[in-house]
């Protein structure tokens, strides 16, 4: 059975508000193109077209904003979020007056193409590391003001998200253990305390760390720009002091190396580049003659 990725959409007032900021900065004081093109009472029918192979994102959002334009606009979303597509492929069609459908277009696909271009990216890493039982983490790595809908689209991938910012984990680093007054063993007791709720990760550098940090008993342990090798005797070290802490790879994971670090046991590798780098998938909007 398919996962319903939908039901997890990030739907609240904040998102009415970025679809409105994002169509208000593209057409200003009017859509001038569209004005000179079409009349009113021309209403037109397209289809939203994936012009490469991928992972579709953010498909409610062609109801947001469309229906946000125009009450009589008609969006049919023929997939669901988190589909694979293949060129050519039609993931849902838009009817209504033709002046709406233009002046949504670009605002539209700027929103499709950047989810759909993270749960692509996404995917490959979740395939990457099948079978290892290893998740695929994403980061706060977001653009602004977008890491709720980044990390949905991480979701549609297959992926699984870190935290979702400051507020739901706590995640001593090494910025953290500078800035600190008294020791990285204070610190966790006194988080114990003051989030009960919350689990702890803290970041090391080195294997003499991860020794020191272990016996703290923390719920996580990021390893930070370890090696393949380093790696395996991190999870051996783990091993040998019989710990429970899972351990987090992170730091320069890439698709080439990240099926290593899944094989060397760790529970979980991190990548900034899902949300910070990836890759627009290509997707195009296709109107009828009206």
């Amino acid at each position: 059975m398919a996962q319903d990725y939908e039901a997890t959409f990030p739907r609240d007032a904040w998102l009415d508000d970025l679809v409105s900021r994002s169509i208000a900065e593209d057409v200003g004081v009017g859509d001038a193109s569209t004005a000179v093109t079409v009349g009113a009472d021309v209403t037109g029918t397209a289809a939203v077209v994936a012009r490469q192979e991928g992972v579709v994102a953010g498909l409610p959002l062609l109801d947001i904003l469309f229906t946000g334009l125009d009450p009589r606009m008609i969006v049919t979303r023929l997939v669901t979020d988190g589909a694979r597509v293949a060129p050519g492929q039609t993931v849902a069609t838009i009817a209504g007056p033709a002046a709406t459908l233009l002046t949504g277009e670009r605002t539209a696909l700027n929103f499709l193409q950047h989810l759909g271009g993270i749960a692509t990216l996404t995917a490959r890493y979740v395939t990457a590391v099948a079978g290892t039982g290893c998740m695929v983490l994403d980061t706060r790595k977001t653009l602004p003001g977008y890491r709720h809908l980044a990390k949905y689209a991480v979701r549609c991938g297959g992926g699984n998200n870190h935290r979702m910012g400051l507020y739901d984990r706590i995640m001593l680093k090494d910025n953290h253990w500078a800035a600190a007054e008294t020791s990285l063993a204070e610190l966790v007791t006194k988080a114990r305390r003051l989030y009960p709720g919350l689990p702890i990760e803290v970041e090391v550098d080195s294997l003499d760390q991860l020794k020191l940090v272990l016996p703290l008993q923390v719920e996580w342990i990021l390893l930070d720009n370890f090696s393949v090798a380093d790696t395996s005797r991190a999870v051996a070290v783990r091993r040998e002091q019989q710990s429970t802490t899972l351990l987090e790879s992170s730091g320069n994971v890439d698709l080439d190396t990240v099926g290593g670090y899944a094989a060397a046991g760790v529970e979980a590798v991190s990548i900034g580049r899902l949300t910070h780098s990836a890759p627009a998938l290509d997707i195009g909007l296709d109107m009828d003659t009206p």
